[in-house]
């Protein structure tokens, strides 16, 4: 049963998914894109969403992934009804892990937060973080984000790094920086 199946990748997703959500894309497409509940378009698609919406992208991610894989594993799963439980298992499913964890460490790491081990073991963990949120990138470096064809990649690379400048030197909002990269795909590509 697709319930199951989501049950079993959000606890995976949720054990492992150290350093946020953007670390836990790979992690993420590969548990969901592979298995064919979606297709890479549309987990393009959730990711962009994800990051417009508030909260953190691993669960609005799970939410919405919930919400649309049981209609697109069975027809007869098409129901907004078993969409709304996919979202409920899913999202709950990928924070239990965490919650877990963090309710049973964080009583020892507070009285050994000046342990030598655990400064190492934090150590170790943030180059780590670093690297998934840099294969995070790449993994949305695909022709779903930046097309295929000649014109459309050349304008995808000017609005990435036209926003990048925005938001990294200029400062802008990232709001700011949504809404018009929105004008800016609804003048160039419409």
């Amino acid at each position: 049963m697709i319930y199951l199946r989501l049950i079993w990748a959000y606890l995976k997703i949720g054990l492992f998914g150290f350093g946020g959500g953007y670390a836990m894309l790979a992690l993420i497409e590969r548990e969901i894109v592979g298995p064919g509940w979606l297709t890479e378009q549309m987990f393009t698609d959730i990711v962009a969403i994800s990051q417009m919406t508030p909260g953190p992208i691993g669960i609005n991610s799970a939410t919405y992934i919930g919400y649309v894989a049981p209609a697109h594993s069975s027809a007869a799963l098409s129901s907004p009804l078993w969409g709304i439980l996919g979202s409920i298992v899913c999202t709950l499913t990928v924070v239990l892990p965490s919650f877990l964890l963090v309710a049973y460490t964080s009583h020892f790491i507070r009285r050994h937060k000046e342990s030598a081990a655990i400064k190492g073991i934090f150590a170790g963990l943030r180059p780590v973080v670093v690297g998934l949120i840099a294969s995070a990138a790449l993994l949305l470096m695909n022709a779903a984000n930046f097309g295929e064809e000649g014109r459309q990649v050349v304008w995808s690379l000017v609005l990435c790094a036209a926003a990048f400048a925005m938001v990294y030197w200029a400062k802008w909002h990232p709001i700011l920086i949504i809404c018009l990269a929105g004008a800016a795909g609804w003048i160039i590509y419409i």
